[in-house]
């Protein structure tokens, strides 16, 4: 189950859109200020984030600036600010997706699963293979210092 937050001042469009994406197996957490929302990303546990631009205490664009120094979490703008310029700044300090207001639900739910789908989860490195140095990817270990690629159960040297 995905674990996204929302970032909007509008407090009426978090419990539907809430409902909403609860039918889609993600969990939408819902907070109205910036601040608020830097805070929660840095308790970590989230896969996605959708902000407004048009916020109190900074713009999104200057939260999603603040967000792209400390995370790469997929970035979601949804916004009024349709306009051409507004869009490719957004995608231009990080956001990974922008989506104008009015929309439609499912397709920022359709939009959210794409940009999911796309996210490189980090390696997980089990103890029996945590050596240092070693790099372990999804099934994939590679040891410099014996100079050897194990994938799966298959080893070359």
């Amino acid at each position: 189950m995905h674990r996204i937050l929302l970032i909007d001042d509008d407090a009426q469009l978090g419990p539907p859109l809430a409902a909403y994406f609860a039918r889609f197996d993600m969990v939408l957490e819902c907070v109205l200020r910036p601040s608020t929302g830097l805070e929660r990303l840095r308790q970590g546990g989230l896969d996605a984030a959708i902000l407004d631009v048009m916020l109190p205490e900074m713009d999104g664009f200057a939260l999603c600036r603040a967000i792209r120094k400390e995370s790469d979490i997929p970035l979601i703008m949804l916004t009024a600010r349709g306009d051409v310029m507004d869009r490719v700044v957004g995608l231009e300090l990080g956001a990974d997706d922008y989506v104008p207001k009015p929309f439609e639900p499912r397709e920022l739910v359709a939009r959210l699963q794409t940009v999911l789908r796309r996210r490189v989860v980090a390696p997980v490195v089990s103890a029996e293979i945590s050596a240092p140095g070693r790099l372990v990817f999804d099934g994939l270990v590679i040891d410099p210092v014996t100079r050897s690629v194990q994938r799966r159960a298959r080893r070359w040297s």
